[in-house]
């Protein structure tokens, strides 16, 4: 009688761990790969953190390229975009004490982190598209306004936090790994983050309780 085949591992993460080793040997098409499948993911954090879209690509770059220097030693032992982020997270902040030395503002950073076709904001915007209005539309700008504010006002650690949490899916544990630190400091950063975007928002929807959305 054989025995049961063991469990397979995750699809995904198998399927990157394959891409890094293959680009470990040489293949750069491997790599190439591993670029064109988180990029945007890396994007949209990076956007998040630093606040400028014109320092995004910039950064996000630089954190491609930090990974490819440090490739030989992912070992596997977290999801490859976890260590991924790990490093997005580092390079951002990294670039934003740079900017502190030698700040630079520009056109994008007056107007905020810029428009994003699958940003949160855009999302909200589309959820509400049914039974529009003129009131229901402004209202709509409004709380995706309050939101982003309150996330620009957060402290950098509270806004990685949740950034990783509500806008990648992350877990708190690929959180802590990726923020290098304990997973209750990623759950009170997380907590109080959401509190203080509820403080900023809740004066809004008690403005309009009882209204017709």
């Amino acid at each position: 009688m054989t025995s049961a085949p063991a469990a397979p591992a995750s699809p995904a993460a198998d399927s990157d761990l394959q891409l890094v080793e293959r680009a470990v040997a040489g293949d750069l098409r491997a790599y190439e790969l591993l670029v064109i499948k988180y990029q945007r993911r890396v994007e949209r954090l990076v956007a998040r953190m630093v606040r400028d879209v014109d320092l995004v690509p910039d950064i996000t770059q630089e954190t491609f390229l930090r990974a490819w220097r440090a490739l030989h030693q992912f070992r596997g032992d977290a999801q490859f975009y976890t260590w991924l982020y790990r490093i997005a997270v580092n390079t951002a902040k990294k670039a934003l004490v740079d900017m502190r030395r030698d700040p630079v503002i520009t056109e994008s950073a007056l107007r905020g982190a810029g428009s994003d076709e699958d940003d949160e904001t855009s999302v909200l915007d589309r959820e509400l598209s049914s039974d529009e209005t003129p009131e229901t539309v402004l209202a709509a700008q409004e709380i995706a306004a309050a939101v982003n504010d309150a996330m620009a006002a957060l402290p950098e650690e509270l806004r990685q936090a949740v950034t990783l949490r509500e806008i990648e899916g992350l877990s708190y544990d690929e959180i802590a790994t990726a923020m290098d630190c304990p997973i209750g400091t990623v759950r009170s950063r997380i907590f109080r983050a959401r509190e203080a975007i509820s403080a900023r928002v809740k004066p809004l929807l008690d403005k309009r309780s009882g209204k017709r959305w």
